[in-house]
């Protein structure tokens, strides 16, 4: 059932992209490149924040900056990108908190950065969707750009019989820590230059590091 809000208190709309303000102070690092590929690649999906209060930026920085160097780069606009008459990109923005000061404002700044992450993984799911991707959809996969060390300590987390293919999947996992110097020093190119990769302890596949 769709209801309609004549004055909701969260909104989107359009604004052109160099009319979203740049908070005065944000903390948050960006990969840029990263965030480059992935919005080439899906479109613009998480949509920046601005406060009313400030009319400045509140979340999506890296998002904001990305767009300013696909534009500047001559790249195609994102899905989601609405162009102007004039050619200018007009980007969606969730409009409607205010905050009640600057201390409000970049306290939220950093929850909505940080908070997302806390929760963790579960080593399993990870797991076998990263095996699914590897095998089905590499592209896909190395548009992830996991770092091999990373793969290496996520395999180490997981009983591989437990996992797609490794004959005990429909058993309650068993997820062990490995002790620190077990895969504590990753994983890292060979002699030859060739990226570095682990190994699926499950299925055998081997996952190569794009990054």
């Amino acid at each position: 059932m769709t209801e309609t809000i004549a004055r909701p208190p969260r909104f989107i709309t359009y604004v052109p992209l160099t009319d979203l303000t740049p908070a005065a102070r944000n903390p948050k690092r960006h990969e840029l490149e990263l965030i480059i590929a992935s919005i080439d690649m899906h479109g613009l999906v998480e949509i920046p924040v601005v406060d009313e209060r400030t009319e400045t930026t509140l979340h999506g920085h890296g998002r904001r900056e990305s767009l300013i160097e696909m534009q500047a780069r001559g790249m195609r606009a994102p899905s989601g990108i609405v162009i102007d008459e004039d050619g200018g990109w007009l980007v969606p923005v969730l409009r409607g908190w205010s905050s009640k000061n600057d201390a409000d404002a970049e306290a939220l700044a950093i929850k909505l950065n940080r908070l997302p992450g806390e929760g963790g993984w579960d080593p399993r799911e990870l797991a076998a969707i990263l095996e699914d991707l590897a095998t089905n959809e590499t592209e896909l996969f190395d548009s992830l750009a996991i770092p091999a060390d990373e793969m290496d300590k996520l395999f180490g987390q997981v009983d591989p019989e437990t996992l797609p293919g490794g004959g005990r999947e429909d058993e309650t996992p068993l997820q062990h820590l490995p002790d620190d110097g077990e895969h504590g020093d990753g994983l890292s190119p060979d002699d030859d230059g060739r990226a570095a990769h682990t190994t699926c302890p499950a299925c055998g596949h081997l996952f190569t590091s794009s990054r």
